[in-house]
């Protein structure tokens, strides 16, 4: 008897950020990359249709106050976390009761962000279960400049209307697959094999 082949799962997260600390590479005195979103969405293999979807706020540690820059970004803001946001640990375990057994995939290496958030909280964390297939190769082998366009550019970088909210993680992961869906339909392989 075959094995059903794994769901697909793509994912974003936002995390914290600063003017300057993306050219710096989190290297500027207190910066770190913590996870403040995490957003996924689960896709039907047959025609990747949106089967279910996932959105939850973290509170980070290190830096508890959010950015101005950042909450210019993302939209997200202070309240917001203090009234929904989650132990990171708790993010961690409802993602991956969301997630499950689905093959994973993000833009970019989110998971190791999360592996970052983990460490500098002292969560243990299993790199193995997070692994993430990053997408940016196949969308630079359909003709897209990965070196220039965020999550959330890619929608329209592909001919798909532009996300709801950038910067937003659920709605970044949903224009990942909405520029996907694009790609394919102009004739480019699926990444999903």
């Amino acid at each position: 008897m075959q094995a059903l082949p794994k769901p697909l799962v793509i994912y974003d997260t936002e995390y914290t950020a600063w003017e300057g600390s993306i050219a710096r590479n989190w290297k500027g005195p207190g910066e770190h990359r913590e996870i403040v979103e995490i957003g996924a969405i689960r896709l039907s293999r047959s025609n990747l249709a949106e089967e279910a979807a996932f959105s939850v706020l973290v509170k980070p540690e290190k830096n508890p106050i959010l950015s101005d820059y950042f909450v210019r970004l993302t939209g997200i803001t202070n309240q917001m976390i203090a009234g929904e946001g989650l132990a990171f640990a708790d993010a961690l375990a409802r993602f991956d009761a969301f997630a499950g057994q689905a093959e994973l995939f993000a833009y970019g290496r989110d998971d190791k962000v999360m592996g970052e958030t983990a460490a500098l909280q002292g969560i243990s964390f299993a790199p193995a279960r997070w692994a993430t297939h990053d997408l940016r190769d196949w969308f630079q082998q359909s003709g897209l400049d990965v070196t220039r366009l965020h999550s959330s550019d890619l929608a329209p970088a592909a001919g798909a209307p532009r996300a709801m909210h950038p910067h937003r993680a659920l709605d970044d992961a949903r224009a990942i697959a909405a520029a996907i869906r694009a790609l394919i339909a102009k004739g480019h392989p699926s990444p999903f094999g």
